[in-house]
């Protein structure tokens, strides 16, 4: 019985393995420390620009039409642009370096 329970152990340690090589997502929080060019601060030695950031429209201005009361339909912008200072929570994607 004793070879069985090492082979068991060996497979799940090699599928442990193969998921950490993968380099799967993971959630990290952040600070932006400038908005033109945003910039975003992980910790003292990592920070994220442009380059690395996916943004969501939660994060953004963007235009959209609405009616209020049944009225006519208008565009109105939205200020979600992300601010100095603010904490953001990000999520680093699968096997590579951008975050979303």
């Amino acid at each position: 019985m004793r070879n069985i329970n090492d082979l068991v152990k060996l497979i799940k340690k090699a599928a442990v393995e193969a998921v950490n090589a993968s380099d799967p997502t993971t959630i990290r929080y952040g600070e932006v420390i400038n908005t033109n060019p945003l910039q975003i601060r992980i910790d003292q030695k990592l920070i994220l620009g442009t380059a690395q950031l996916k943004l969501t429209r939660n994060v953004t201005e963007y235009e959209t039409e609405m009616s209020v009361n049944g009225g006519a339909k208008q565009t109105y912008k939205v200020f979600n642009a992300l601010k100095i200072c603010e904490k953001v929570l990000l999520i680093r994607m699968q096997g590579g370096q951008t975050y979303i």
